[in-house]
């Protein structure tokens, strides 16, 4: 830490990995799951594109959710990457607050969209002739749209207020991003209040829509254990279980590292539950959605054919 040339206007990330041959080989392995992970969800938007079979609701919030995990890995895992390997640990002031924004959005849009999916899969289930009214792609456009103007305007009043907190001497994140909660680690004034807006704002991000997502899916399962077709049983719970799973690996560790008190807080637990929600959900997103899902396989089949049937 004391080798880092701290200046007036650049914050130190202190980063993920320490600097050994057993960091460079957990670092390699988060790019290829980066790269697994753009790839996947590059070739599911373009899937969901091409294929007008899957021009639903249900495959509409697919395709924003691959886009918003392209987003999200891109604000955090380069500039990881580039400070470990070129051992320049330093992120200017403007550029921590760049990043802590379209974090903080790119998050909350997506705790609210998984919420709409899980909206969308309860009308599908529970009300199947309503569902073509109750699910008009307005709708969906409507429920983006607002996923992503709710979480820009809290990402901002965010990111305004700790970047412009009295600091100490030391600028040091011990973060790999410039997370808000870290940031203020390094504020000189009592930030109570702040602690309060976040309890709040953590609490309509991530409590109230897993409260959502929890009682669409109870409607869902009685609904599952009332169906007459055991096959239609078996999809429904294919179906539920991919975004239970999705929602669990998103929202455990996102809940811990926000609602927990600022005292009881760990650099080194954060650091690592963060992987979870930057990291390894986008890539399990479309793993998950594509394996467990006939349709997408499918159209995965027809498009493959029809590339390989241009070029012979």
């Amino acid at each position: 830490m004391g080798n880092c040339s701290e200046t007036s206007t650049d914050f130190i990330l202190l980063g993920l990995f320490p600097p050994s041959r057993i960091g460079l080989f957990l670092l390699i392995l988060i790019i290829l799951i980066f790269l697994m992970a753009l790839i996947g969800n590059i070739s599911m938007i373009i899937l969901i594109l091409l294929d007008t079979h899957l021009h639903t609701p249900m495959y509409f919030l697919l395709s924003q959710l691959s886009l918003m995990d392209l987003n999200y890995m891109s604000t955090i895992v380069p500039k990881m990457a580039y400070n470990f390997l070129f051992g320049n640990k330093s992120i200017s002031f403007i550029g921590c607050g760049v990043q802590s924004f379209f974090f903080l959005t790119l998050a909350g849009a997506e705790a609210l969209l998984l919420a709409s999916m899980a909206y969308d899969r309860y009308v599908a289930i529970c009300f199947p002739l309503h569902y073509p009214v109750r699910m008009t792609k307005s709708v969906c456009v409507l429920m983006t749209t607002g996923s992503w103007i709710m979480s820009s305007i809290n990402a901002c009043a965010h990111t305004a207020y700790a970047l412009h907190m009295p600091y100490c001497q030391s600028r040091t994140i011990d973060h790999f991003f410039c997370d808000v909660t870290a940031i203020l680690a390094l504020a000189c004034t009592d930030a109570w209040v702040y602690d309060y807006i976040v309890f709040v704002c953590s609490t309509l991000f991530l409590v109230f829509p897993f409260i959502g997502i929890t009682y669409s899916y109870g409607r869902v399962l009685l609904a599952i254990y009332c169906m007459p077709s055991s096959e239609g049983r078996k999809k429904a719970y294919s179906t539920c279980s991919t975004h239970l799973t999705v929602v669990t690996l998103y929202y455990a560790p996102f809940v811990y590292n926000y609602l927990h008190p600022r005292s009881f807080q760990s650099p080194t637990v954060d650091k690592v539950l963060a992987v979870f929600y930057t990291v390894l959900t986008p890539m399990f997103n479309p793993v998950i959605y594509s394996l467990r899902n006939k349709e997408v396989m499918r159209a995965l089949r027809k498009v493959t054919q029809r590339i390989f049937s241009v070029k012979m």
